[in-house]
């Protein structure tokens, strides 16, 4: 019997020009009868640490250290909670014109495209969400959908049952994977700058069993890393 997921994405330093060193697109998922009950729970955590707002990784400071590791622990303790991200390390080499048709949108979707198909299975249906670059994507929603059902020979589009842009705010798993994302980008960006967010890059280090800033096998399924060199451009 297939099974139904809901996917939640983000991403960090997704803008060409934002001079990071790096660009990052994360996503969290788990079984879809099971969000609802896992939203609960991350809303009971914001209640008990008296956490009001959306749960992000810029409101990680000294005074919310407690809550954010509350959730962390949270996250690697529910074995229906998984994560995956796919980093672009030197982001300043991309060369669009050669490799992307000149369209710095174009490889931020194959980057998705890189980060959906590692997840995805042909015998199950999913829901993806995806936090809002612009206010242009619905038609390349309908292409990544299209290619990623298309590479699995599902050319009637059945695997995704919705792929919609929403708002973190909206869905309180997406703010699970802006946290991780966060914490991935900010240990791939060398800072070190809050010793808060430091601690808690170094406790999702030590939950995971390894650090950051290296790929897992595929096989990783409880948090799965993939690190992106750009290709060197063909000057013949």
């Amino acid at each position: 019997m297939s099974g139904f997921y809901n996917i939640y994405c983000d991403e960090s330093c997704h803008l060409e020009n934002d001079r990071e060193p790096v660009m990052l697109l994360g996503a969290v998922w788990c079984p879809k009868p099971e969000a609802g009950a896992l939203a609960a729970e991350l809303r009971a955590l914001k209640q008990q640490h008296n956490a009001k707002g959306e749960l992000k990784w810029t409101k990680v400071s000294k005074s919310r250290v407690a809550f954010y590791e509350a959730v962390v622990d949270w996250f690697f303790a529910r074995a229906d909670l998984h994560f995956r991200a796919v980093v672009v390390q030197h982001k300043e080499r991309l060369n669009h014109q050669q490799f992307n048709k000149g369209s710095h949108d174009a490889f931020y979707y194959k980057m998705y495209f890189s980060l959906l198909n590692k997840i995805l299975s042909p015998d199950q249906k999913y829901n993806i969400y995806l936090d809002i670059k612009d206010t242009r994507g619905r038609q390349r929603l309908k292409l990544l959908r299209e290619v990623l059902c298309n590479n699995v020979h599902d050319f009637t589009s059945e695997m995704i049952e919705h792929i919609q842009n929403v708002h973190s705010g909206e869905l309180e798993l997406m703010q699970v994977a802006d946290l991780l994302l966060g914490a991935v980008a900010y240990r791939h960006r060398g800072k070190t700058g809050s010793p808060e967010k430091l601690a808690l890059v170094q406790r999702i280090e030590k939950l995971h069993r390894r650090d950051l800033l290296h790929s897992t096998s595929l096989s990783e399924q409880k948090l799965n890393l993939f690190l992106f060199t750009p290709r060197p451009a063909n000057h013949e």
